[in-house]
C-alpha cells in the first residue's frame, strides 16, 4: 500500500502542477491498476488523503477529518455496491435459468390441436409470464374419440412447469382411458398428491368426445366450468362438475356427466384467467365470453377463440392478471 500511495502523491502533484490532459490520462490509467488489484473505494480515498497530506502539511484539520468521514461513508457504498452487483448476477442467471426451462417447457409441453371433419377444434393459450401456468393436453383415437386436458396450476415459475410435466406425462401414460374422465383424473390426484408440495396444487377440465355418438363426456377437479352453447335451443348452460383440486387429498372420487352436441353447438373450456378481467359495470366476466362466442358462432374454432381474445385485450380497463387459456369444440 505505501507504493501505491507514493505512486499516487506524484500523479497528483503533477497534476495540480501541470494540469494536462497528459496527466489527467497518467491517473486513469493509475486508477485502472487499482481496480485491477481489487483496491477497495474507501481504500481509494485513503491513497488520496495520504497524498493530500503530504503535499498540504498545513491543511486545516477539518479538512483532514472530512476525508475520514468520507472514507467511512465508502465502505458503506463498498459493501452496497457489493450487495448490488451480487443481486445483479443472480437476477441474470435466473433469467437465463428461465430462459432454459421456458424453452424445456416448449418443447416437453407441445401439443397439436387434433384436425377432424365432424369436430372443429381452437385454442388460444396467452401467459401472463414467460412461463405458462396453463396447459392444454390433447389426445386423438384413431378419429373415434377426441380428448383434452385444460390445466391450470396453482402456482407459477419452474415449479409449476415441473408440475405440468408430471401432469403430461400422467396423461401420456393414461391414453388407454381417454374416454373415461372420472378415471383419468382419480389416477393424476394419486400421481400429484404424492409427487409434488403441499402448496402447488392443480385444476383440470377434462373431457373427450366421441365422434360416432356426438358425445361429449366430462369431468372437472376445481376447475372453472366450461361453457355448452345448444343452437337449436339457442340457449348456454355451464357444464358444473363438482370435484376437489388435484393433489390436495390422496382418494378422491370425481363423478363424470355426459352430453349430447348437435349441429352447430360448442363448449368453451377456460381457464379462470379468462374471467378474471376487470368487470365491465355490472356485468359478469362469464356472460361477456358467452355473448362473445355468440357473436362470432359462424367462425371456425380457433377464430373464435382467437376473436375472444382479442376483443377482450382491446378493453380499455382489460387487465391480464393471469394465464388466458380458452378451447373450444364445435360440431
Amino acid at each position: 500500500m505505501k507504493e501505491l500511495q507514493i505512486q499516487y502523491q506524484k500523479i497528483l502533484s503533477d497534476f495540480l502542477t501541470n494540469e494536462t490532459e497528459r496527466n489527467l490520462y497518467i491517473g486513469q490509467n493509475f486508477i485502472r491498476q487499482l481496480i485491477q488489484k481489487k483496491v477497495a473505494p474507501e481504500e481509494v480515498i485513503n491513497i488520496h488523503k495520504y497524498a493530500i497530506e503530504q503535499i498540504y502539511p498545513d491543511l486545516s484539520e477539518h479538512i483532514l477529518k472530512s476525508y475520514d468521514f468520507l472514507i467511512e461513508i465508502m465502505v458503506h457504498f463498498g459493501l452496497t455496491l457489493k450487495e448490488h452487483q451480487s443481486l445483479l448476477q443472480q437476477q441474470e442467471e435466473l433469467r437465463v435459468e428461465m430462459n432454459v426451462a421456458t424453452k424445456i417447457q416448449d418443447m416437453i409441453l407441445r401439443t397439436k390441436i387434433p384436425k377432424l371433419e365432424q369436430v372443429d377444434v381452437g385454442m388460444v393459450s396467452i401467459p401472463i409470464r414467460k412461463m405458462n401456468g396453463d396447459y392444454v393436453h390433447f389426445l386423438s383415437d384413431d378419429n373415434l374419440n377426441v380428448s383434452v386436458a385444460v390445466t391450470d396450476v396453482v402456482g407459477k415459475g419452474v415449479p409449476a412447469a415441473l408440475c405440468m410435466s408430471m401432469v403430461k406425462y400422467g396423461l401420456d401414460t393414461l391414453e388407454y382411458a381417454t374416454n373415461d374422465p372420472s378415471y383419468i383424473l382419480e389416477v393424476l390426484n394419486r400421481i400429484i398428491e404424492k409427487s409434488v408440495d403441499d402448496s402447488m396444487f392443480v385444476s383440470m377440465f377434462y373431457g373427450t368426445y366421441n365422434v360416432e355418438e356426438s358425445k361429449f363426456t366430462y369431468g372437472s377437479a376445481g376447475h372453472e366450468p366450461a361453457i355448452y352453447y345448444n343452437a337449436r335451443e339457442q340457449t348456454f348452460c355451464d357444464l358444473e362438475s363438482k370435484g376437489l383440486l388435484l393433489g390436495v387429498m390422496p382418494e378422491v372420487k370425481y363423478p363424470q356427466y355426459e352430453i349430447r352436441l348437435g349441429e352447430n353447438d360448442f363448449i368453451i373450456m377456460i381457464t379462470d384467467g379468462v374471467t378474471d378481467f376487470r368487470k365491465q359495470g355490472e356485468l359478469d366476466p362469464r356472460d361477456v365470453i358467452k355473448s362473445l362466442a355468440l357473436s362470432y358462432s359462424h367462425l371456425s374454432a380457433q377464430e373464435m377463440c382467437e376473436k375472444m381474445y382479442a376483443y377482450l385485450k382491446a378493453l380499455p380497463d382489460f387487465d391480464l392478471e393471469d394465464d388466458f387459456t380458452v378451447v373450444i369444440f364445435k360440431k
